[in-house]
């Protein structure tokens, strides 16, 4: 693959959980930056589905800084809400990796929880760095992960 970028989409892996009081504001409106907190959780919880957690990947001298970050908001989430955050790949290449999300509030009913509202839709681009903060090839320097990420692409039909 080198080190050519793969546009594509991923299937979504979801995490859920509810709004804490401390993430919103007096008014009960979940507070703008708790978002990328929450773009951060969604990122995680996809990689540990993919066999790999960050402090797996940092132990190997792995590290993967954002260098940009998108948000649009829709819809408050407010405090008690059941929300999920839903996160796949969209680039992928040895050298970086864009991430995209979306943040629904859950709605509970007798059959299950349900994905309602679309409350924000953004995006994470980050780059795969070794501990000097140096550019670290993927394939070269932790190529478990790059052939976790690139055979689970391959499962869901991306073109790898």
């Amino acid at each position: 693959m080198g080190s050519r970028n793969l546009n594509l989409s991923s299937s979504w892996y979801a995490t859920a959980f509810r709004v804490r009081y401390q993430e919103s504001d007096q008014m009960g409106v979940v507070y703008h930056a708790n978002y990328l907190n929450w773009f951060e959780s969604g990122r995680t919880e996809l990689l540990r589905q993919l066999g790999f957690t960050y402090r797996e990947m940092e132990n190997s001298g792995v590290l993967l800084p954002v260098t940009a970050a998108d948000l649009q908001f829709k819809s408050p989430a407010r405090y008690d809400d059941l929300v999920a955050v839903y996160a796949r790949l969209t680039t992928f290449s040895a050298l970086r990796v864009i991430f995209e999300y979306e943040v629904r509030r859950l709605s509970e009913e007798e059959s299950g929880l349900t994905s309602d509202e679309l409350l924000v839709t953004g995006s994470t681009s980050h780059v795969w760095l070794n501990r000097e903060w140096k550019p670290a090839r993927l394939d070269r320097t932790l190529p478990e992960l790059f052939q976790a990420i690139t055979r689970a692409l391959r499962e869901e039909g991306g073109a790898v």
